[in-house]
């Protein structure tokens, strides 16, 4: 894949980035902040840097997102630029794939933008594969984990496996330093309970009031920069107290819908400045059919095809697909029904659909982007939102 040039628009937004966090190591966050003219919202993270960029859907955030990661270890941690800790969090388990298998793939565009700082000296990961780092690789070489945000938000950490005591995870303990580990002290659920004696089959009663060897507690020594994707999703306490839980060094949501007064806005992209570097067309128009479900699935799929015929004009292979919203299971235009429809009743090939939700992933190790692609039509319930 041919490497991506950043944007205008990008590359004004990492420079914010970069501006904001040299200001802050110098002046403090908030002082950093209020020179653009804001007030800065200190909770719930007080003093832990906590920014957005907004950027509209369409913008690139994920390529952002991976230079990102160098300029906030360049610009908070000088000890530790070449080598920092990332914790990349994503709003869905189909997005953390789609990420992870991005970053680990040779020669795409947000693998390179890494490639770029570290060389080889990195290593991309999810959390089933982070406890299979070397301790000895962890600060010494840039190491990117990517996981869901579920993954950490739970009242009952008990009841997830990142919180739980491994004794696999031991040899990474012993070799902190202890003033390092009294970091942990610091952090809820952060050492083993007699409560966690009770409950583990494991051999961990002699571990009382010593950090609990979990991948969430080293995480939380590395001191991580953390990158939340579509961070309008995590504004509610159970998030703030899990990413308060990893000891984050700074925190960067990705959105292109921030929550008022709830989102520190660095940066504000707007839909023209895509407009003007050719990523999106506007106007942009909604339309709500008047004649019921079938005309409107009928008038898609004349419309498919019209812009198919037009594409077959143009120098650059293009083929327009259909994003289909169906309604839920016990509706009458359910994913069953509207494929049924498509094929009985609108003669749509079988191999032109695809349906994407969260019990059938058929677009699973699937290029949209081939030529030899057929889909055209994809079926899902909850992905426009």
């Amino acid at each position: 894949m041919p490497a991506l040039m950043l944007k205008r628009y990008q590359e004004h937004a990492l420079d914010a980035l970069t501006v904001f966090l040299r200001a802050a190591r110098e002046r403090g966050v908030k002082a950093a902040f209020e020179d653009g003219g804001y007030g800065y919202n200190r909770e719930p993270f007080g003093e832990v840097p906590c920014v957005c960029l907004r950027i509209p859907t369409g913008g690139g955030k994920t390529l952002l997102a991976s230079h990102a990661i160098v300029r906030m270890a360049c610009e908070w941690h000088e000890t530790r630029a070449e080598s920092p800790t990332a914790l990349w969090l994503t709003p869905s388990d189909t997005i953390r794939s789609q990420t992870l298998n991005a970053l680990q793939t040779p020669g795409h565009a947000y693998r390179e933008a890494l490639e770029q700082a570290y060389g080889q000296r990195f290593k991309v990961c999810d959390l089933e594969n982070a406890a299979a780092v070397s301790p000895h690789e962890w600060g010494r070489q840039a190491v990117i984990v990517v996981a869901t945000i579920q993954s950490f938000r739970i009242e009952e950490t008990g009841l997830r496996n990142v919180y739980a005591f491994n004794e696999a995870l031991e040899p990474h303990f012993k070799g902190a330093p202890p003033n390092q580990l009294a970091i942990l002290r610091e952090l809820p659920d952060a050492l083993v309970s007699e409560k966690d004696v009770a409950e583990d089959e494991t051999p961990i009663k002699g571990y009382v009031g010593q950090p609990k060897f979990s991948l969430a507690n080293w995480l939380a020594l590395q001191n991580p920069f953390v990158i939340v994707d579509e961070a309008h999703n995590t504004k509610t306490e159970r998030s703030f107290e899990a990413l308060k839980r990893l000891n984050p060094a700074v925190i960067l949501e990705l959105t292109a819908t921030p929550i008022p007064k709830k989102s520190n806005i660095l940066y504000h992209v707007s839909a023209q400045e895509l407009q003007a570097e050719h990523m999106i067309k506007l106007p942009i128009v909604l339309i709500e059919h008047p004649q019921g479900p079938e005309t409107a699935i009928f008038d898609a799929v004349q419309m498919q095809r019209k812009l198919e015929a037009e594409a077959q004009k143009e120098p650059d292979y293009l083929r327009p697909i259909v994003l289909f919203q169906a309604l839920n299971v016990t509706e009458s235009m359910n994913v069953d029904a509207l494929r049924k429809h498509l094929i009985d009743e609108l003669h749509i090939p079988e191999a032109h659909i695809a349906v994407a939700t969260g019990s059938t992933r058929e677009l699973e190790d699937v290029n949209l982007l081939d030529a030899m692609c057929p889909i055209r039509y994809i079926i899902t319930v909850q992905a426009l939102r």
